[in-house]
Parts: C-alpha cells; sequence; structure tokens
C-alpha cells in the first residue's frame, strides 16, 4: 500500500492522514499512474476546514488504535485485514464530517503548500 505523508501537525495527524490518503490511491490506481502535479490552489470555506480539522482529530485517534492492531497482528493476510478495516472507518469517518475523500485529501494537500491554511486549521483544532 502506498503512503503519502501529510504534515499538517507532526503528532496529530500523519499516520491518519496517510491512510486515508493511501486508500484513495486505491480507488483510483489509474490517476495514480499519472504524474502528480501540484494541488491546484482551491478555496475552501471555514465550514470545510472545520470538518476536516473535526475529521482529523478522530481519525488521529483511530489511526494510533488500528496502528497497535496492526503491529500486533501476527501474519501478512491478518496485517492487510486490520489496513482493510482501518482504511474503511477512516473513510467513514471523513463522510460522516460532511467532506468526501477527494475534498479532504484536497484540504491536506493545501495545507501542506499553504502555512496560512495549515495555521487556520490548527486554529480550528485547538478550539
Amino acid at each position: 500500500m502506498q503512503r503519502m505523508t501529510a504534515l499538517f501537525s507532526a503528532a496529530l495527524l500523519a499516520l491518519g492522514l496517510a491512510a486515508t490518503q493511501a486508500h484513495a490511491q486505491q480507488d483510483s490506481a489509474a490517476a495514480s499512474e499519472q504524474p502528480q502535479a501540484a494541488a491546484p490552489a482551491m478555496d475552501f470555506s471555514d465550514v470545510q476546514l472545520q470538518q476536516f480539522a473535526d475529521a482529523s482529530q478522530e481519525i488521529a485517534v483511530l489511526s494510533q488504535e488500528y496502528s497497535e492492531r496492526l503491529h500486533a497482528a501476527e501474519d501478512e493476510a491478518t496485517q492487510q485485514e486490520v489496513r482493510t478495516e482501518a482504511n474503511d472507518m477512516m473513510v467513514q469517518v471523513v463522510e460522516d464530517s460532511g467532506l468526501d475523500v477527494d475534498t479532504f485529501n484536497a484540504i491536506g494537500q493545501a495545507i501542506q503548500q499553504d502555512p496560512e491554511l495549515m495555521q487556520r486549521v490548527q486554529d480550528m483544532v485547538q478550539s
């Protein structure tokens, strides 16, 4: 499984966002074969950013739980089951927040490239 690391807040999102993005990549295998261009500059509403912040916090908790289960798995088949379950749960969290996975990932990419946007989202997480 491919992983993309999103640097939103090193302690908060590294595992959760990577797993969610990896799941999205699996769903769009044809798109991942083409060279990736820089994420287009998008204007995200405060509502979308808050949804991203809320989902990110839940994903961080899930990531910790599933990371522990993954390390405890005894074989590759069990590890794959844990990964699949984790990805499904994280996608559900994103969708329950009101975002789709593509928008969640787009915000994740945008905050990596825009320090001001990253700060806005971090402020939302802290409040």
